[in-house]
Parts: C-alpha cells; structure tokens; sequence
C-alpha cells in the first residue's frame, strides 16, 4: 500500500459540474468503479453532492458529483443548483462536463431544426459558462459522449467553447464507455495538491448507507413510472435494523404530493410497487453484501417540497427564499 505521507502523496477535491443529462453520474461511476451514484434518463436525477474516491498513482482523487445546473422554478431546484455551484466552488478543480452531441446540434450546426432537448442542454451549458466567467473560475472542458460524433465536429465544438478563456485543457470522453477517461484521469492526479489522503484507500464514497438505499429505490421508482410521474417525489429511509442472522430490514417511504400519485406507484393490486421494491432489493443487497428485508411505504404530503426536514434528509440545504 502506497504511505499517504503528504511529502509524497497528493489529495484534492474535482467538482463535475453540467447541464442536466450531461452525464456526470456516469463519469463518477466509471471513475471509481462501482455505482455510487443513480443514473436514469431523466435529467434532475441527481439531487446532492456525492463524493466518490479514486486512487491514481500516489493521489487521491476526491471527485464531488453535483446536481445538474439549470434554470430553477421551484424551491427543490434552487436548492440543487446552490449544491451545485457551492459544490464547484469549495473544489480544487472543477470540470465542466457538456453533451457533446446536443451542444453541436444547438450551437454549432447550420440548422433551422434543433430539438427542445437540444436547445435546453445548451442554454443550461451557456448559464454554467456565465457563471464561470462571473466569478473567475478556470475549469477543465470534458466533452462527454464523443462517440455520438465525428471528430471533426468535436473540435469545432472545442474551439467555440474555449473561446470563453476560462478552460485550461480539453478533454473527450466517453463516460458510457470509458473512451479517454483513464488518460482524464491520470492528468487529474498531477493537478490536485500535494497533501494526505483524507480517506482511506479502500473506501469509494462517503454517502452514508441509508442515504444510498433510499437513492437506489428512488432510481427504480424513476424508470419504472418516468412517463406518469412528476420529480416531485423523494424516498427516504424511515427504518434500519441489523437482524441476528445478519440480514439488514429496511423500511422506506416514499412520498409525494397527491393521492393520485400515490395510486400510481401502487398500481394495481400493488404489482407496480413490488416491482419497484423487488429492483431496489436486488441491487441494495449486492451493494450491501447481504441478505436485504425492504419493505416500501407510500404516502401522501401535499406540502414536502416547503419542508425543511425532507431537504435535510437529502443531504440538501433548505433555501428561505
């Protein structure tokens, strides 16, 4: 095991910060090869900072996986995007990862025709460079999904967004498949401070275990209802027993905000949710090692979203205004 002396070690946070979608939950994931962070299609997915660890060489990478920045509406959003750019500014690097694909659609290529999805990922993009700008931030560009084009393409997309002179390097990768990560990486762990690991090598993330179950239920809550259910909804862990014979019972909640939300994820005769409950079983038990009782609640609490309890238990900070 290499000595984390902090003559000879290197340590620092790496803030991901993006649009919604951009696919910093996949890059983190890749990064520290294991899942520690839910990944679904649907963008706001990420709703904390989540930190995950890596070891390159004598460094520890500490990357900080911050929930999409955009353009907020409600009080759940404006407090994500604050986690988001507190996340960036408490970091020692910060990379700006962007969706390749749809920026070039929106903002490079001739065309009268752009998707919505296109358009909104760019604006999102071009909100995040503002901020960047306004407050003297240097970052790393990351041009994710870098299979979807030609590299033509890419460096036109390059040049555009260097333009801002705020980026110090460029990369592309592929976070789906792990195209240029490793080279990402290793440049990484020469850029963080000299100093100790603050963790140790071993460890992956810091999201506390009940944290991370009532995350992986949310996740399949998320794919299997996506198309009839709003992001208003939020699981937490209520109950966490140790049994004798080693197994874990678990007793979440889901809530949201009206009874017909609540029919939903039932479904009928119940099947939708013990669908949902036999998904997030499987995984929490892999991810825990162990025989895993899940039992899944829903109700109904027309007012979470004005609660100071139910951000604090997302790990988000409750904003007054």
């Amino acid at each position: 095991m290499i000595d984390s002396d902090p003559d000879s070690t290197r340590c620092g946070f790496v803030a991901i910060i993006g649009a919604p979608n951009a696919g910093k939950s996949t890059l983190l994931n890749y990064m520290v090869g294991a899942k520690i962070s839910i990944v679904t299609h649907k963008v706001q997915t990420t709703r904390t900072r989540i930190r995950g660890m890596t070891l390159s060489g004598h460094s520890q990478i500490i990357f900080v996986d911050t929930p999409g920045i955009f353009k907020p509406r409600r009080r759940l959003d404006r407090a994500m995007v604050r986690a988001a750019w507190s996340g960036a500014a408490d970091a020692d690097r910060v990379m700006l990862l962007v969706d390749a694909p749809l920026y070039w659609e929106a903002r490079v290529a001739d065309s009268d025709h752009i998707s919505k999805r296109a358009a909104i990922s760019a604006a999102d993009t071009d909100r995040i460079l503002d901020g960047l700008q306004s407050t003297h931030t240097q970052a790393l560009l990351v041009l994710n999904k870098i299979d979807g084009l030609a590299r033509e393409k890419l460096l036109q997309i390059a040049e555009q967004l260097q333009a801002h002179n705020i980026f110090t390097d460029t990369y592309m990768i592929s976070a789906l498949t792990g195209d240029g990560v490793d080279d990402l990486k290793r440049d990484l762990a020469t850029q963080v401070p000299t100093g100790p690991w603050l963790y140790p090598p071993d460890q992956i993330a810091d999201l506390p275990q009940r944290m991370l179950a009532a995350e992986i239920t949310r996740e399949k809550l998320t794919l299997r209802v996506h198309d009839e259910l709003p992001y208003v909804t939020t699981v937490e862990t209520e109950s966490w027993k140790n049994q004798k014979n080693g197994s874990i019972r678990i007793e979440q909640v889901i809530y949201v905000q009206r009874e017909s939300q609540r029919a939903i994820i039932l479904g009928k005769g119940g099947q939708t949710i013990k669908e949902i409950g036999s998904l997030a079983r499987e995984e929490i038990q892999d991810s825990l090692g162990c025989r895993v009782h899940l039992f899944l609640f829903v109700k109904v609490r027309q007012k979470w979203l004005d609660d100071p309890e139910r951000y604090r238990e997302i790990g988000l900070e409750f904003p007054k205004k």
